[in-house]
């Protein structure tokens, strides 16, 4: 089968999926696909790629069904019912504003946490908005922000979802120290090699309002729990 049949066959079967039950009479039960064989589950698993993207956005059901007769319209060869000259350039505007709210929500849901972590035994509250508490003193060397470090690592979010660990790699990462995000370039210059520590990021020093989906979303506050292992100096210059 060629490429361009096989993205018409993929097409078919979204659209199928999506919109059978969006173009179904009110209070009618709608019929759930079934995947039976590797090609369904394969196209269903295309679906969810595509549908990922949207995720970051928040959309609301009611949304993201004009989404499925746009797609549907595109897809089918339909004459639009809207002008996209017109109103193509808008999609960023929507986008972005919707962005924003969802990580007003996650900056209002993250608050609270910010404020108990604050008020921790041991925990100091910088003025940037990291959190930093030691959990364990280092006897090492302490890193400069040009320098290159070794590290092991575990992240979290305020609700304990585990989104990244070096530990469960085990592998240690190394990277310079101001390569990365603001709250981890302080954090790190509190500590010394053999010290282990806790970063409590609010997102204006982590990854801000977009944050990194589908892991980390817009406005997330993030929990480190960061094991220095080594300062091995300021990177090569480059030529």
């Amino acid at each position: 089968m060629t490429r361009r049949g096989m993205l018409t066959l993929a097409a078919a079967a979204i659209l199928l999926g999506l919109l059978i039950p969006a173009c179904m009479g009110a209070g009618s039960a709608a019929k759930p696909i079934e995947l039976k064989t590797d090609d369904d589950k394969t196209l269903y698993a295309l679906g969810l790629q595509i549908g990922g993207t949207l995720m970051p956005y928040g959309l609301s059901a009611t949304e993201i069904e004009f989404v499925k007769r746009g797609l549907a319209d595109a897809a089918l060869g339909t004459k639009p019912e809207v002008d996209a000259a017109t109103y193509g350039p808008k999609v960023r505007d929507i986008m972005q504003s919707h962005i924003a709210k969802k990580a007003e929500g996650e900056k209002t849901r993250s608050a609270a946490f910010l404020a108990t972590a604050a008020k921790e035994s041991g925990a100091q509250a910088l003025p940037s908005g990291l959190v930093y508490t030691e959990m364990t003193k280092g006897s090492g060397a302490t890193p400069a922000a040009t320098d290159t470090v070794k590290v092991n690592y575990r992240g979290t979010l305020v609700d304990g979802t585990e989104f990244d660990s070096s530990y469960k790699r085990n592998e240690p990462v190394e990277f310079p120290l101001n390569g990365v995000i603001p709250c981890w370039t302080e954090g790190l210059q509190k500590m010394a090699v053999g010290g282990k520590a806790k970063l409590v990021c609010p997102s204006s020093i982590a990854y801000g309002d977009n944050g990194r989906p589908p892991v980390i979303p817009g406005g997330a506050t993030l929990i480190f729990e960061v094991e220095l292992l080594e300062v091995k100096g300021k990177p090569p210059a480059t030529k």
